[in-house]
């Protein structure tokens, strides 16, 4: 065995024990505990699980939602108990050992450049479109670190003035405390939000999508318009050799092509734009991710 990966969501702990491989050899899954000291225990149960199956203890990586600030490595998350707290030390010193703990937008990027869709690519970025938007950017293989461990929070970005102008849409507040964020109208609820501002209808992202060449046409270019528009911040920033889609979203057929043409509209004229990928890995991508971090922590990769 090479690594063990931990996706931690606020439901559920799945622990993956990797092969040199890098196939998933073992994988537990148990349920996310709703409380702290709880929730600790059992992400060191996790481990010592894993660690019996190699033997050894092994690189062990944690892919979850939310941010740990480097300056005081407290922990900020919506979906689990763990706010305020010194999550990753804490988990660390209650299994005995180091963990590398990655935000699970960006372990699905280094796993998407290491092993799946944008494998050989650089610069990568990933970006999640499910009931937020997430992502990450790796270059030559790593994820880019920075002192505020902010990067690849996207979606709270500011919405394009041109568009939601052109359209008069809604400007509301973020889950995230600002006004006007792109999450609020390019996630999952926000077209279901775009779709009644336009319409009139209450409509779930899949009925959307279903009806996107009939009814719902104007809906469905106007949130392309505006993902490309946040592609094309990510293109004029990163210039990136691909982008890498995941989250629910990114299961609509078609998307890729959708977008594609709608980041062509928005490019400069004459100038190329990176590929839109769907994203490969499945439910071992952010875990996958993690452990390659971890193991990228140790000096082996």
């Amino acid at each position: 065995m090479i690594a063990t990966g931990i996706d931690l969501g606020g439901t559920k702990i799945e622990a993956q024990v990797f092969a040199p491989d890098w196939t998933v050899a073992h994988r537990r899954r148990i349920d996310t505990p709703q409380d702290y000291d709880a929730l600790v225990q059992a992400m060191a149960d996790q481990i010592a699980w894993a660690n019996s199956i190699a033997g050894e203890p092994l690189p062990t990586g944690i892919a979850a939602a939310g941010l740990v600030n480097p300056l005081t490595n407290l922990a900020f998350t919506a979906n689990l108990p763990a706010t305020g707290r010194p999550f990753p030390a804490d988990i660390a010193t209650r299994a005995g050992q180091p963990v590398t703990y990655v935000n699970d937008c960006r372990a699905l990027t280094l796993s998407e450049a290491i092993f799946g869709a944008a494998q050989g690519m650089t610069p990568v970025i990933g970006l999640i479109l499910g009931t937020g938007i997430g992502g990450g950017v790796a270059v030559d293989g790593r994820l880019i670190p920075g002192p505020s461990a902010v990067g690849g929070e996207f979606g709270h970005t500011a919405a394009p003035a041109h568009l939601v102008a052109q359209h008069d849409l809604p400007i509301i507040r973020c889950g995230c405390g600002r006004m006007g964020c792109t999450e609020t109208l390019i996630a999952g609820p926000g077209l279901t939000r775009i779709a009644l501002h336009l319409t009139g209808r209450a409509m779930s992202p899949p009925d959307i999508a279903a009806t996107r060449t009939t009814d719902t046409a104007q809906v469905w270019q106007v949130w392309c318009d505006l993902v490309a528009e946040l592609l094309m911040t990510l293109t004029f920033t990163i210039d990136p050799q691909a982008v890498v889609l995941g989250g629910g979203l990114s299961k609509i057929p078609g998307l890729a092509d959708d977008l594609t043409t709608a980041l062509r509209r928005a490019q400069l004229p004459g100038f190329g734009i990176p590929q839109i990928l769907i994203a490969q890995g499945g439910d071992s991508s952010g875990a996958r991710g993690a452990a390659y971090a971890a193991l990228q922590a140790t000096g082996h990769v």
